[in-house]
């Protein structure tokens, strides 16, 4: 391994900087840039199993924050078209389809690929901020433990480089 790859490395293990690293990467990946935090929490833990625990709030911190972003920008372009097309509704059937759940629809927020912007959905389709930030918290803290509790077990040794 090149000796600048193995320094940067030695740095984002440091609890000072690899915590900050998993928040900004977590927060990152939870809007609409096709990026993933998990690989950056479990190299986190391989190098720090103590941190556990606090490297999974940061994640669901930065995660759920990204996600309450994505909420706002959903909820800023539904109010921009509205002023455009002077309140004539905006749905589609399939918003429809996500409106019978509301903000319940943001525990799935953690599924690859439509998670994120199920958040933006759920800010177009005006659900209350916070029932749908609690939700997000909860599904994206599960995702996360399940996650790195599995890659924990399935590499249990050095890290799999």
């Amino acid at each position: 391994m090149p000796d600048w790859i193995h320094s940067l490395m030695q740095a984002l293990a440091m609890p000072e900087l690899g915590l900050s690293t998993v928040f900004v990467v977590s927060f990152l990946s939870a809007t609409l840039l096709p990026l993933g935090s998990e690989a950056v929490v479990f190299g986190l833990l391989k190098l720090n199993p103590d941190l556990f625990w606090p490297t999974m709030a940061v994640a669901t911190a930065g995660n759920t924050l990204g996600g309450a972003v994505s909420w706002l920008m959903g909820y800023g372009a539904h109010t921009a078209v509205d002023k455009v097309r002077h309140g004539q509704p905006t749905e589609l059937r399939a918003l429809r389809w996500l409106e019978r759940f509301g903000p319940k629809a943001c525990l799935l927020s953690w599924l690859p690929g439509v998670g994120d912007p199920l958040c933006a959905v759920a800010g177009w389709l005006k659900f209350p901020f916070w029932p749908c930030v609690l939700y997000m918290a909860i599904g994206k803290f599960a995702r996360y433990v399940t996650m790195t509790a599995a890659l924990l077990w399935v590499f249990p040794g050095g890290l799999p480089l």
